[in-house]
């Protein structure tokens, strides 16, 4: 899968008005996620507090942030990729300053989500958050 723009998930969900084709676009973006390579998928790389099971793990290359993920159900494998494209590439210096709630709020993605996958969203989040902290240099 190429590397997707943010704004071109942001522009996809103001082109679909339904919800269902939303969830659809959602689900499509998990299918195209490449899969975690399974050395991968640890117990310090599973995401805490989703009701599915999530893996992220971090790395940086050039002082840029990589992000790989991956999950057992479509729909959170969808919010991973989501999250990829937002996080990929992106100048570990820069991370702090990013506003990952604003860029979900635009997509309304929340408030269309289970109480339950959004608070997984949300552990998603502060995961790639704490790594790119820990990866930052000091």
């Amino acid at each position: 899968m190429a590397q997707l723009d943010p704004s071109e998930i942001e522009d996809a969900f103001e082109l679909i008005d339904d919800w269902e084709e939303r969830y659809r676009y959602v689900i499509e973006l998990g299918r195209e996620l490449p899969e975690l390579d399974e050395a991968l998928r640890t117990s310090a790389t599973k995401v805490e507090g989703c009701a599915s099971q999530v893996w992220i793990a971090t790395s940086v290359n050039d002082n840029r942030l990589s992000v790989q993920g991956d999950s057992d159900a479509m729909i959170v494998r969808g919010l991973v990729a989501i999250l990829l494209a937002y996080y990929n590439g992106r100048a570990l210096t820069d991370v702090p300053a990013l506003d990952p709630t604003a860029y979900l709020k635009r997509l309304q993605l929340a408030e269309h989500l289970t109480p339950q996958r959004a608070n997984g969203l949300n552990a998603m989040v502060k995961r790639i958050q704490r790594d790119a902290a820990i990866l930052s240099p000091a």
